[in-house]
């Protein structure tokens, strides 16, 4: 089964997802201290000190195993509280939670924008053939394979360079992942929490009996596969509206 994994692409990787959802809940706690909800801050999650956000299975277990095996597991942390008791009466209770709960996945969509182009900007300063900036930014962002460093380091990439476009690829694709996955409106999953906050009060009671069972669900789908059919489609959508941008920078 570890005939072909590669370590350095799995640590690589691994140190991407930890940044990526310290990001994340440092978001959801943030969002919740701008709405008068102090909480997670004063419990220390306001922070971008991972050991702050890690939980055994999710930051640990399931992320390693999906890396070392290719199982279409993904990665979470320990979920920031919010007593929705403090958050401002601005707005009802329930739209302060979908805020909260939408600060994590766009904190995942603001850094993919962010490293994608960055990404895109280091091939350029480090390759002068824009044959070959093309090739290897298309591997970096692109290749979803375990062993994306000794494809980088066969072409004769330098390790240096090869850390920097597998991390930054790597951050790219992962963000994606944990935007996508979490807008998802199942149980613990951020989307649930937004969706409570735009639909009918009316239909909240049906909503909250269900959504206990939905870790369940998640769980199936990514045992299943179902979980990579869901959000290809999206994530391809996401990859064509950004490509364009990365080949102006590219030259290509």
């Amino acid at each position: 089964m570890f005939n072909h994994i590669s370590v350095p692409t799995i640590l690589i990787s691994y140190v991407a997802l930890l940044f990526s959802l310290c990001i994340h809940e440092a978001s959801h706690a943030t969002a919740a201290y701008w709405l008068e909800d102090d909480t997670a801050a004063r419990m220390g999650r306001m922070t971008l000190n991972p050991l702050a956000h890690m939980d055994p299975i999710g930051t640990f277990l399931f992320p390693l195993l999906g890396m070392f095996t290719g199982l279409p597991f993904i990665g979470w942390a320990k979920p920031v509280p919010v007593d929705g008791r403090k958050l401002t009466r601005r707005f009802s209770m329930r739209a302060g939670f979908a805020m909260v709960a939408s600060a994590g996945p766009l904190s995942n969509l603001i850094q993919a924008v962010v490293f994608f182009p960055v990404l895109a900007l280091f091939v350029r300063a480090t390759t002068p053939d824009v044959f070959s900036r093309v090739r290897l930014f298309e591997v970096a962002a692109f290749d979803w394979g375990s062993n994306v460093v000794d494809t980088l380091k066969s072409a004769g990439v330098g390790n240096v360079q090869t850390l920097f476009l597998v991390l930054l690829g790597r951050l790219v694709m992962i963000n994606l992942l944990l935007a996508l996955f979490n807008l998802l409106p199942l149980g613990p999953l951020d989307g649930a929490g937004i969706l409570r906050g735009i639909v009918p009060n009316s239909w909240t009671p049906k909503l909250d009996r269900y959504q206990p069972f939905m870790f369940i669900v998640i769980l199936v789908l990514a045992f299943s596969g179902m979980l990579g059919y869901i959000i290809s489609p999206a994530l391809s959508l996401a990859y064509s509206m950004l490509t364009p941008i990365a080949n102006f920078i590219l030259g290509a």
